[in-house]
């Protein structure tokens, strides 16, 4: 799985306009937790050859939100109230929801 954070890592970045390094490191623990909840959730194997693009997008989502709203009192950012906190959760269970029947044999 820790190939796909180094992979996943820059696309994050880009969504954040981050620039910087400093980060890196946070960001690719908030990568692994969110490769571990859609895997989870998906009820996947812990051994993934490519993630589905609909999974992705949501573990960018997912990975980008916990960085932006790091205390957990916010929607991050972009929108700065608790209601979009559950915009961001409802959007990342349907981007799951899309492979999670169709990846479970």
């Amino acid at each position: 799985m820790d190939k796909f954070v180094d992979l996943i890592l820059p696309t994050v970045k880009k969504n954040l306009i981050l620039t910087h390094n400093e980060d890196d490191d946070l960001i690719r623990g908030f990568i692994l937790a969110a490769l571990d909840y859609a895997m989870t959730y998906q009820k996947l194997e812990r051994v993934w050859r490519t993630i589905p693009p609909s999974t992705l997008q949501a573990v960018v989502i997912l990975a980008s939100h916990w960085y932006e709203s790091r205390d957990g009192s916010t929607g991050g950012f972009f929108a700065d109230t608790a209601p979009a906190a559950v915009n961001v959760n409802n959007t990342v269970q349907r981007l799951l929801e899309i492979n999670k029947e169709r990846w479970h044999w």
